[in-house]
């Protein structure tokens, strides 16, 4: 697998299967898209302590989660703000070169490919036997989820059918047990829920030993509602896992179809360095910094 086998979506015309989920599920009507820009360019004058980009690649990814309702996508850029504002230590001027050896070296984050069979990417995250903590803490795995999320949000499939999320836990101890600090899960939830401006679809966790339940005391407490439906535990049970994903879009490691997967994202790290302009300009969005 090269990194040819690799691209992000950009600038792509939605298939027509997408277009009407976008216009079922998210309102999405041209006369609907065409009111929506022109009504958040307006909201972006008034909160004048923000500052995002203008043009309407960047404002869809705010507008396409909040179904195209202005004042929903405005409270979601604010949110967004805030994050960074409160991560600036660990987000600041953050560029994927800062992490390139635990994109290329470590096996811990990779996106697969191709989509699975409803169109969504898939995150697969391996904290488990694979992840040296001491190598890749928390605070840096958290910066690879936040660099590739980047370059996620700026597909238009991407955007409508949503992403999903896989927690592979196989041989998970006590050094990976402990790098998942309380700071980490609190980070990672207030960002998934607050400030992710992606549909997040589905998480799988899977493979859980019993020491799992550990960090799941972390976790539980700060998982709202909404994101508590889109959680599903599988264990060792694979065909669990394909009620939501067939065997056909998923590697042989979860009893699919595909070839084994590398748990390191090396054939990432270039793709996600084509979009560097995406990404200094996202660094450059949030609060009016003070003069």
């Amino acid at each position: 697998m090269t990194s040819s086998d690799f691209r992000i979506e950009r600038n792509v015309e939605l298939s027509d299967e997408t277009k009407a989920i976008a216009e079922q599920e998210l309102r999405e009507t041209p006369e609907r898209v065409r009111e929506a820009l022109e009504r958040l360019k307006e909201l972006m004058k008034e909160n004048k302590d923000l500052y995002f980009g203008d043009d309407d690649e960047l404002l869809t990814i705010f507008l396409r989660p909040c179904k195209w309702y202005p004042e929903s996508a405005i409270a979601l850029m604010r949110r967004v703000a805030e994050f960074k504002r409160d991560n600036a230590s660990l987000l600041d001027g953050l560029l994927p070169e800062h992490e390139k050896v635990a994109f290329e070296d470590h096996k811990v984050v990779n996106v697969m490919k191709g989509r699975d069979d409803k169109g969504r990417r898939i995150l697969i995250v391996s904290v488990g036997g694979t992840w040296d903590p001491k190598k890749v803490n928390a605070d840096q795995l958290f910066r690879l989820f936040y660099l590739i999320h980047e370059a996620a949000m700026l597909e238009p499939e991407s955007q409508v059918r949503g992403t999903v999320v896989l927690m592979d836990f196989h041989k998970m101890g006590w050094s990976q047990t402990m790098g998942l600090t309380p700071a980490f899960s609190k980070r990672l939830l207030t960002f998934i829920q607050d400030a992710l401006p992606l549909r997040l679809k589905e998480v799988h966790f899977v493979k859980e030993p019993m020491i799992f339940n550990v960090v799941w005391k972390m976790f539980k407490p700060l998982i709202r509602e909404k994101l508590k439906t889109r959680i599903f535990f599988h264990g060792s049970n694979m065909s669990s896992l394909h009620k939501h994903i067939k065997p056909t879009h998923l590697p042989s490691d979860y009893g699919g179809e595909l070839d084994e997967i590398d748990y390191s994202a090396a054939d990432w790290y270039p793709v996600i360095n084509d979009v560097l302009p995406h990404i200094n300009n996202w660094n450059s969005y949030g609060f009016v910094k003070k003069t």
